[in-house]
This record gives structure tokens, C-alpha cells and sequence, in this order.
């Protein structure tokens, strides 16, 4: 999954893609890097970003979600939180609903995702941080709570990706924690997606900012497929894609 956010304040792109040929050039960038998925954000998910309106974020995801999906073989996802947003970004064509609140933070959001007969990425992200709650066991308890909410919206449960949420309301070493815990999203039977592209995790433990952040990003996404992990969300898609058929090859030889 490559990540196309048209934003000004995401932390590591925000303002490159705001311009729709820019960020249709991105696309096609991303494309020929080996990218399966491209997730549009038009609004900064980073600790003490401001708020978007739905209307504003509309205007930002529909600039571009039209254009990609004019390519029947690509598929789209919209990174929000707002029902709004989920409704308008499927109507132009997007299939994926990626939802960082884990439908938890917009009380239509499990209805928007059943009517539009989306897929939908449930992240596991708790709002406030506790340090001392056992992690493995309040993300069970969390993901099994989606699991009944999406059941009583008519959400199939096949239509339903599970996010361990990293840098979503965890403490820093939390954020090693779930990832080194995939079991307990690989209990529930369903796709999972990890993200961790550039994060500030990885910059704390390496120290190193932002755009110096490749190496950990890679080691991080490649133990996560290691644990079961089938979609990646990246800046980097092209390394990535190489990382990946390395691990495949190594695999395969086995």
C-alpha cells in the first residue's frame, strides 16, 4: 500500500502532493514502484495535527481519487476517520476504507463502511495511553469489539483488515510490543496491515529523523510479514517491493 497523502502538514510529505498533477505523477510513481494498493489521506493523522473539516478533506481526496480510479486495475483506498469522507472518496471509486479511529471515533462510520460495501482497515488505536495495560490482551479485547460492531452494521467480516495501530495511542514501547504480538491479530482469521512507515518509533530508537528512517521502516515491515503481516503501508514502495521478493526467494529456497 503506498501512501499518497494530500495534506500540508503530514509529518514526512506533507505539501509535496497538494497539487493534483503532483500527485498524480506520485501515483505513477508509486505504480511502477510495484505499489497494489494507493491510500489517499487529506487529512494529517500526526500527534497535534490540526483538524480538517469534512468538506475540506473532500475537496482534497476528490481532487485526486477520480483520476486514479480511472485505471480499472487500481486500487484505492481512503485513509479517514469521517463517514462523510468514506461516503463521498467509494462513490469516486474507492474500495478501501482506512480507518485510524478503527470506526470507533464516528458513530456512522460501521453503516458508511456497509453500505458502500467497502473494505474497511480497523486500527487498533485506544485514543488515551496506558502504560500498564497488558497489550496483548486489550488488543483482543478491542479488535473482538470491532469484530461485533462491523456484525451489527452488516459488515462481512472477510470485508475487514486488522491494524495493531502503531503510533496510535501507545506508548513508545508499546509500539514494539504489538508488533511483535501479531499473533493475536492472526487469531481472528482476517487480512492484516501494519504501518510504520518514517515513524517517530523508529526515529527514537535509531535516532534518526524523518527522512533517514528507510532501514528501520524496512526491518520493522519485513519482521512484521515475517509474523503474518499481508499488506505493507509505505512511503518507500519500491524498496519495499524489492526487500519482499528477497524474503520470498530466501522463502521458497527453504
Amino acid at each position: 500500500m503506498g501512501i499518497l497523502n494530500v495534506t500540508p502538514d503530514s509529518f514526512s510529505d506533507g505539501g509535496q502532493f497538494l497539487n493534483p498533477r503532483a500527485a498524480m505523477a506520485q501515483v505513477e510513481a508509486l505504480d511502477a514502484d510495484g505499489a497494489d494498493i494507493i491510500d489517499v489521506g487529506g487529512e494529517s493523522t500526526r500527534p497535534g495535527a490540526a483538524e480538517v473539516s469534512a468538506e475540506d478533506e473532500i475537496e482534497r481526496v476528490l481532487s485526486v481519487i477520480p483520476g486514479l480510479c480511472a485505471s480499472s486495475s487500481r486500487i484505492v483506498s481512503i485513509d479517514t476517520y469521517k463517514a462523510e469522507v468514506a461516503r463521498a472518496a467509494a462513490a469516486a471509486g474507492a474500495v478501501i476504507i482506512n480507518d485510524v479511529w478503527g470506526m470507533t471515533r464516528d458513530a456512522g462510520m460501521a453503516q458508511a463502511v456497509a453500505e458502500t460495501e467497502s473494505a474497511v482497515v480497523v486500527t487498533y488505536n485506544r485514543g488515551d495511553i496506558k502504560p500498564d495495560i497488558n497489550i496483548a490482551d486489550d488488543m483482543r479485547d478491542f479488535f473482538a469489539n470491532a469484530f461485533a460492531m462491523a456484525a451489527a452494521a452488516g459488515i462481512p467480516r472477510e470485508h475487514v483488515i486488522l491494524d495493531p495501530g502503531v503510533g496510535f495511542g501507545k506508548t513508545w514501547q508499546q509500539n514494539f510490543d504489538v508488533l511483535a504480538r501479531l499473533d493475536v491479530l492472526m487469531d481472528f482469521g482476517v487480512p492484516v496491515l501494519v504501518g510504520v512507515s518514517r515513524k517517530s518509533f523508529i526515529g527514537r530508537l535509531l535516532d534518526r529523523e524523518v527522512q533517514d528512517r528507510l532501514i528501520g521502516t524496512l526491518a520493522a515491515g519485513l519482521a512484521s510479514v515475517q509474523r503474518g503481516a499481508t499488506i505493507l503501508r509505505v512511503h518507500d514502495v519500491r524498496e519495499h517491493a524489492d526487500a519482499l521478493k528477497m524474503l520470498k526467494a530466501i522463502d521458497e529456497a527453504g
